[in-house]
């Protein structure tokens, strides 16, 4: 039996306790004694309804379920207990306000949270030396092209004399520096480091073309003394792979290419005073082979809590895996987002019986699927474009949303997750001194349901799109996760 007072703060009142059956088992929900006065048991109701939202943990997934009595999947919130223990910690304003039992209260709290996650600022800084692709770099992590107008410069010598902050195109929060090169002969990491002012950066990328010589690691050595984060990427593979499939058509094998990359990597940066140095193996014009799902998913592990959403959502499209992960942390915020479009400014929506909520902020989050998943249409046009795919072809892939979300499409999107939500409305008015509560219940239930149902659209439509845009190449699959034994 699992119970959900570890989870949520409970109102301070006269309480019985219920016990509901689950997936995970019986679940214990504590509930004002009859005869309460009226202020307790909104109080205790308020916290009730709360924990309805986080019970349910299966031991076996570490998932929560939103209403854990409910089979369909549609209500699985993809939180695991250690993410809403962090967001409780995080949160205290809002802890107090569900102490307090006052969900008005409480409902601004969750839209700050929320504001704060799709806001987080995240700074990256991207060094290497001369020629090395940073630039490139700086340009392809965020879906460009080196001739965008909003590109960074590029160039076979050095273009960048001070530190030069690219914001997202999409995500004006993250913002990606390149910072000037480091290939002078009179390199001294120290003095380099007060120059680019290394506490504006989450996090360091250090660039190389060729083979990375004592500036880099003296460079890396420096950037630890300083409290940051880095990681080393070995650029241009695909070109020593050209090169070596040119010399020896008869032996060449790109493993063994691979391989003896890597190797060069690690001997030399262990020889400036490295430790078990991890490398990162890429091409700036191919990011979907070879390691950058490693290397996003060690940034994104070591990212903290708050930032990570950012990075996930600000990565190019150009794998399976990538596309995945930003679904997940999506996932994790459904709820967040449907209670704060039921629990703030919420209005009667026009022909969906018994469900108010801000249409505005649902509006917002389905604009943001498209957004994040490349599926609007300024990126589809650049997609066209990058690909050489015809772009009636890659509009054909989109099966989902085709045109600009607007008020009337969402109301038609309600209605039609409505007629799903009857079942956890009924869960609530079956719940002593819930009933009042019923028409928040079915609201919050429509928004959930039309939200993940929206979202698990946009994924397919985005692995489609992924797929149309590499028909051309030898497999016609997405680009999957890197072998193993490719890792660093």
């Amino acid at each position: 039996m699992h119970s959900v007072s570890a989870l949520v703060p409970q109102a301070i009142a006269p309480m019985r306790t219920r016990r509901l059956r689950g997936r995970a088992g019986l679940v214990e929900v504590r509930l004002p004694v009859p005869g309460a006065d009226v202020g307790t048991r909104k109080s205790a109701a308020v916290a009730a309804v709360s924990s309805q939202v986080y019970q349910g943990i299966n031991p076996e997934d570490g998932v929560l379920d939103v209403r854990e009595p409910m089979e369909s999947r549609v209500f699985q919130s993809s939180l695991s207990q250690s993410q809403v223990l962090d967001l409780w910690k995080d949160t205290s304003a809002l802890k107090g306000a569900f102490e307090a039992g006052d969900l008005p209260a409480a409902a601004p709290k969750l839209q700050a949270t929320l504001h704060s996650l799709e806001n987080a600022r995240l700074d990256i800084g991207i060094t290497g030396g001369t020629g090395s692709g940073k630039s490139t770099f700086v340009n392809a992590i965020r879906g460009l092209g080196d001739e965008d107008p909003k590109s960074a410069y590029t160039g076979v010598v050095e273009m960048t004399v001070e530190p030069t902050p690219y914001a997202h195109p999409k995500y004006p929060n993250v913002v990606i520096w390149d910072l000037p090169g480091i290939g002078a002969p009179a390199f001294q990491a120290d003095k380099y480091l007060q120059r680019v002012l290394p506490a504006r950066y989450d996090f360091f990328i250090i660039i190389t073309s060729e083979s990375f010589t004592a500036h880099h690691a003296q460079l890396a050595r420096e950037i630890l003394q300083q409290g940051k984060r880095f990681y080393l990427i070995r650029s241009k593979v695909d070109v020593d792979i050209a090169a070596s499939r040119s010399r020896r058509p008869s032996t060449f094998s790109e493993e063994r290419v691979l391989g003896q990359i890597r190797d060069d990597c690690w001997r030399r940066l262990e020889a400036g005073g490295l430790k078990d140095p991890k490398v990162f193996l890429l091409s700036m014009f191919e990011l979907g082979k070879y390691d950058f799902h490693l290397l996003e998913e060690l940034m994104v592990r070591e990212l903290e809590s708050h930032k990570r959403h950012a990075l996930l959502l600000a990565m190019p499209n150009i794998s399976k895996p990538i596309l995945e992960k930003k679904a997940a942390s999506l996932r994790q915020h459904i709820w967040l987002v449907a209670a704060v479009a039921c629990g703030v400014n919420p209005s009667p929506v026009p022909g969906v019986q018994d469900v108010a909520c801000d249409l505005y902020v649902l509006i917002n989050s389905l604009e943001g699927y498209r957004r994040s998943f490349g599926l609007d249409q300024d990126s589809l046009v650049m997609l066209a474009g990058q690909t050489g795919q015809p772009l009636h072809k890659i509009l054909e892939a989109v099966q989902g949303l085709k045109t600009k979300v607007t008020e009337a499409l969402v109301v038609e999107l309600l209605g039609q997750a409505s007629r799903d939500a009857s079942a956890f409305t009924q869960e609530l008015l079956n719940v002593p001194i819930l009933g009042t509560l019923a028409t928040c219940g079915i609201s919050f239930a429509t928004s959930y349901h039309m939200l993940r149902t929206s979202l698990d659209e946009a994924v397919n439509d985005a692995q489609r799109v992924l797929l149309q845009a590499f028909l051309d190449s030898s497999d016609h699959k997405l680009p999957e996760k890197p072998n193993q034994g490719s890792q660093p």
